[in-house]
């Protein structure tokens, strides 16, 4: 039965590509991955991997073990899944990327809540925008919002994302309320992300460039500038939706607000997926499904 002993490391390493990053997901150390996997290697008679400085590779048998190997792991992580689908308990850290008030007013309350239902499971919720390497970096999935240009990653779409535009009483008494799209030229515009905003002008999409003298990436930070009066912010509803029920801030240009972009889930292709992570997104996406942006 020794035979079996490296078999989960090695395609834990085939597919994160690397020993530091297969341990990150395994959960433990990488000198027990390399170990693991030397010996598996001295039992083959062959070499599986082709190591450098900064790469791993597969060598011709490494392929081919891997492609009998990975049934047998998958194989293995359902029977485990089968026989425990009456009570599941869940260990380990599930590591999670986001970041904006959505993930932070949102986000983190659902995975506090997913937590709660596993004692022995910890959650590493790292808020960061920048956007990060999440095999690198061992991170399980990340929350991003918008178009998605990382074609190796699967993404799960977690809600639709309509757009607002507003601006602080006090700001729209001293430079007027701007009417159309176009006017905003002449305003000044809290930019986020980006500075080309979207806008439905006779049901064609018309971009305007908008500039300001505030700038963040933080969504929070572009409510609080824009409460103080700082100019006209153009973001999701739900960024705005305490702050217009309060009257903090006035909706302005409603005809013409985008439908926006979504917010989604995000995670490497691979075949052997720790439960922990595959319940987490099964159960963000659930949590999600009767979200209501308005």
């Amino acid at each position: 039965m020794d035979s079996f002993d490296g078999i989960i490391e090695f395609v834990a390493v085939a597919e994160a590509n690397g020993f530091s990053a297969a341990a990150k997901q395994l959960g433990c150390s990488t000198s027990h991955v390399s170990r693991q996997v030397a010996r598996l290697e001295k039992r083959l008679g062959c070499s599986l991997f082709a190591r450098s400085t900064r790469l791993v590779t597969l060598t011709e048998n490494g392929t081919v073990y891997y492609q009998q190997a990975r049934v047998l792991v998958v194989g293995l992580q359902h029977a485990n899944e089968q026989v425990n689908q009456q009570q599941v308990h869940l260990s380990g850290t599930l590591r999670v990327s986001a970041a904006g008030g959505f993930a932070e007013h949102f986000v983190a309350p659902a995975l506090m809540k997913f937590g709660c239902q596993y004692p022995e499971l910890s959650v590493d919720l790292d808020l960061n925008s920048r956007l990060v390497n999440l095999l690198e970096e061992g991170i399980d999935f990340a929350i991003r919002y918008g178009e998605l240009n990382d074609s190796n990653l699967i993404a799960r779409k977690l809600i639709s994302r309509p757009m607002m535009a507003v601006a602080s009483e006090r700001y729209l008494q001293q430079h007027n309320t701007p009417k159309h799209p176009v006017h905003l030229k002449h305003h000044s515009c809290i930019v986020s992300n980006n500075d080309s905003w979207e806008f439905n002008v006779d049901g064609n999409k018309e971009v305007v460039k908008v500039k300001g003298r505030f700038r963040s990436n933080n969504a929070n930070v572009v409510l609080d500038a824009c409460k103080k009066g700082l100019g006209v912010a153009y973001m999701p509803k739900s960024t705005f939706k305490e702050a217009v029920e309060s009257e903090q801030l006035v909706p302005i240009l409603e005809p013409f607000w985008g439908q926006g972009t979504s917010s989604w889930i995000v995670y490497q292709n691979k075949r052997f997926m720790p439960l922990r992570v595959r319940l987490a997104i099964d159960f963000l996406v659930q949590h999600f499904a009767d979200w209501d942006e308005s």
